[in-house]
């Protein structure tokens, strides 16, 4: 199938992605829209793995306010100035600020979660699970509940509040690969009225 410059047009305006991008995921996809997104997603995770490890020392604080009960401040890092100022990175950063006060997670990375603290949980786990189950099925059961637990509480594992299907290290992913930078979410502090220390 030939690739037309307005088939081009069409993926590059709805994924963002570069003219030569669009192009090469569309002949390798046959001209197939649904795959030639696919394509550009699956290259842009690998291009954010390469960037992951790549030092992230500006970019901006953003705070989101909800109905002045509930108030995010958010440190999202990128590699330079000029990414830090584009609009699209500072929608980023509002976008990841509402989520967290909307969804309330407690760290950032599953990393960042303490060992005794997924330990406690590991117990409770087991406790719930009746105790005529073989040694392996009662591991799975933990690592399923475990997994779950993850995505309720870091921000990363998190599905996006506007595009549930996708979790924000998606999102993130995917503007790492539309910038060529790395971009990471450094820290945030969430408060509400009237909850306690």
């Amino acid at each position: 199938m030939a690739i037309t410059a307005q088939m081009v047009k069409e993926l590059r305006e709805k994924t963002g992605a570069g003219m030569m991008e669009c192009k090469k995921a569309l002949e390798a996809s046959g001209g197939d829209f649904d795959k030639a997104i696919e394509y550009l997603r699956q290259k842009g995770l690998a291009t954010a793995q390469k960037k992951a490890s790549r030092e992230a020392r500006e970019g901006i604080i953003t705070a989101y306010i909800h109905m002045d009960k509930i108030g995010v401040m958010l440190e999202l890092n990128c590699e330079t100035d000029f990414v830090a100022r584009n609009e699209e990175f500072r929608q980023l950063a509002k976008d990841i600020a509402m989520h967290i006060a909307a969804s309330n997670p407690q760290y950032i990375r599953r990393e960042d979660v303490p060992e005794d603290v997924i330990n406690k949980e590991k117990e409770i786990y087991k406790a719930q699970i009746p105790g005529n189950k073989p040694p392996q099925v009662i591991e799975k059961i933990i690592e399923g509940k475990l997994e779950k637990f993850f995505e309720d509480m870091c921000l990363l594992d998190q599905p996006f509040i506007k595009e549930p299907e996708r979790k924000i290290k998606d999102i993130i992913n995917e503007k790492i690969a539309k910038f060529g930078e790395n971009i990471v979410v450094k820290r945030f502090v969430r408060f509400q009225v009237g909850q306690s220390e």
